[in-house]
């Protein structure tokens, strides 16, 4: 499987990303023939080559064409409903279209927050420009053309103090973009400029399958895309890494664990539902035995890094428990899906996993199996074996 990782030291922006695409090797006229279906005649796009901090990297510069400023402004303060009529009159791929529209969604819907109102009437200001639109669709282009079929990306770097727009002066990050990134890794820096983007917010959190540290890969190729400014801190670029993912699915996640004593059982159970309904990947319990040699029990939570501290609340307001250990682990996975089976019964859904894109294993749903054993009077054992025969003989 083809994989890319976003390694944002420095931030993300709309036009960063699509310079790190041409680094990685797309021909500029591959990607100026796919915008050209866009059938928007306002702008030109171009890529130089630069280097910050003796870095070479290639800047993607977005130029709007001459045009009356009735109609500049009536460009500059398109509506979601506008953006989205762009795209549906488009010849592009429908994959493309529907990725597209997707990121321009999240956005509207974080402007939306922000100024307390609807998406479909908010202004989106400045990411409705020509450049935003050529950003965003160009980098799903862009995807595509390099044939990623996963994203992974850092923690996103921020910057800080003030920053003037449309709407005047706003703190950095700007409240569009800290909205966007709620429930997502960044990095506070106290680099006094704006490094993450509201577009570059958008795109990266509406693509990555997750955030940390690089997966295990074999690495390529290497791409950096340049922003405009030249910072003395750091270089300002967004470095981009293909490669090929190892056999299995791999993935960053917290282990939250703690020992209690004198808590009531039915109290641990209810903890445990609650933790599974806001997003535990798995939660267990340990019988052990505490100091003085009391019998115990030792609560542990599996749960992405994004939810750990609300994991984490739980347990301290629900339970008797002072004291929480967390600690990351790595995560190896089979990459799956699911799919249904069709028994003399009904419906069984199913889920298979692979490596390498080799069918391993295909495990149907307990509780569908359990309602048909149910329903039908027979061993639950039966309807297992009969799907999974189904399934093989298929």
């Amino acid at each position: 499987m083809t994989i890319a990782y976003f390694d944002c030291f420095s931030g993300i922006s709309g036009d960063m990303i699509l310079g790190a695409l041409v680094d990685l090797g797309i021909e500029p006229s591959s990607l100026a023939n796919e915008l050209d279906k866009l059938n928007l005649d306002e702008f030109t796009i171009d890529f130089k080559k630069v280097t910050k901090h003796s870095i070479a990297a290639t800047h993607a510069v977005v130029e709007e064409r001459n045009l009356d400023q009735k109609r500049h402004n009536n460009h500059h303060h398109r509506h979601l409903s506008d953006i989205f009529a762009i795209l549906d009159q488009s010849s592009l791929q429908p994959d493309i279209i529907h990725q597209s529209k997707q990121i321009f969604d999240k956005l509207a819907e974080a402007e939306a927050k922000v100024h307390d109102t609807s998406k479909d009437k908010v202004h989106l200001h400045e990411v409705s420009g020509i450049d935003s639109i050529v950003d965003i669709v160009g980098t799903v282009i862009g995807l595509n053309l390099l044939g990623i079929e996963k994203i992974y990306a850092s923690p996103i770097s921020l910057g800080t103090g003030f920053v003037t727009c449309d709407h005047g002066k706003m703190p950095v990050p700007v409240p569009g973009t800290m909205e966007i990134l709620k429930d997502i890794p960044v990095r506070p820096t106290e680099i006094r400029k704006e490094l993450t983007t509201p577009t570059g917010a958008a795109v990266i959190s509406s693509l990555t399958e997750s955030f940390g540290p690089m997966p295990k890969m074999v690495i390529k190729q290497i791409g950096y895309g340049a922003g405009t400014r030249d910072l003395t801190e750091i270089p300002n670029l967004l470095r981009i890494v293909i490669g090929q993912e190892n056999d299995t699915d791999q993935d960053e996640v917290y282990i939250i664990e703690t020992n209690i004593d004198d808590n009531s059982p039915e109290i641990i159970g209810h903890v445990m539902e609650k933790l599974f309904n806001i997003g535990a990947l798995d939660v267990f319990l340990t019988p052990i035995f505490m100091k003085k040699n009391r019998p115990g029990t030792k609560l542990s939570v599996i749960c992405n890094l994004h939810n750990c501290d609300d994991m984490v609340s739980i347990i301290l307001n629900e339970t008797t428990t002072f004291g929480i250990r967390r600690y990351k682990v790595n995560r190896d996975k089979l990459s799956r899906d699911l799919i249904k089976i069709e028994t003399q019964w009904g419906t069984i859904q199913a889920k298979r996993g692979f490596m390498k894109d080799k069918h391993i294993k295909t495990i149907p749903e307990f509780e569908d199996c359990r309602k048909i054993a149910v329903a039908n009077d027979i061993p639950i054992r039966e309807v297992y074996e009969t799907a999974i025969r189904i399934h093989q003989n298929n």
